[in-house]
């Protein structure tokens, strides 16, 4: 039984080793809590700044002006407010995973974090190009129903080289996304629950599991 259990203790640090050098495990949960923190900041701050039809849920038509044209100061806005949400969400993002990282005495830039970040950044700029084009179109109303699927597909997508639970996290914000499609001026709303309420949770609940 001694020798048996030597032999399981050896498969499984083996198999420790494995995991660790194919996966990118320094994310840490408080990186989820500051972008969800970012995320209901810029939300709160589109609900106090933009005009009324922003809270009647018809944000949508405030994106152009009475003769078709696009309204600037909207889009402006929403430029800026996102910029400082997603820079924000990175630096802080960085720091956490940084100081998790030499905490554990773990590599962060190597060959995994680098497929890691290549296979998030597909789905991610694919994204990002649809909602032009859909912008382009006038499809306002289906920009935040998009955000929210294509960036649960890069969480998806890049689940394999990183913790297992970013998987559930994507599936939940795919779903999640697809509700939105069919409740149209609704997506700040949406945006709140998927980038804000749901990193929140994600980061408490990883944080719990494994860094406390």
């Amino acid at each position: 039984m001694t020798e048996n259990n030597k032999h399981l203790e050896n498969l499984s640090e083996i198999r420790t080793l494995m995991e660790k050098s194919s996966r990118f495990i320094s994310l840490s949960g408080l990186s989820g809590v500051a972008a969800g923190l970012f995320a209901l900041s810029g939300i709160v701050a589109a609900y106090l700044y933009l005009p009324t039809v922003m809270k009647s849920g018809e944000y949508y038509k405030a994106a152009f002006t009475d003769n078709g044209e696009i309204n600037f100061q909207f889009f402006s806005f929403f430029i800026v407010d996102a910029s400082i949400v997603l820079l924000g969400s990175i630096v802080f993002g960085i720091y956490f995973t940084v100081r998790k990282s030499q905490k554990k005495q773990q590599a962060i830039w190597d060959n995994t974090s680098k497929r890691l970040l290549i296979n998030l950044s597909i789905p991610l700029v694919t994204g990002a190009i649809f909602c032009f084009v859909l912008l382009y179109h006038g499809l306002i109303g289906l920009i935040a129903p998009a955000t929210l699927i294509f960036y649960g597909l890069a969480l998806i997508n890049s689940s394999k080289y990183t913790l297992n639970d970013i998987r559930y996290l994507g599936i939940i914000e795919v779903i999640l996304g697809l509700i939105s499609s069919f409740f149209i001026g609704a997506g700040l709303l949406f945006w709140a629950i998927g980038f804000g309420v749901l990193h929140i949770i994600y980061g408490i609940v990883m944080y719990n599991k494994y860094e406390k």
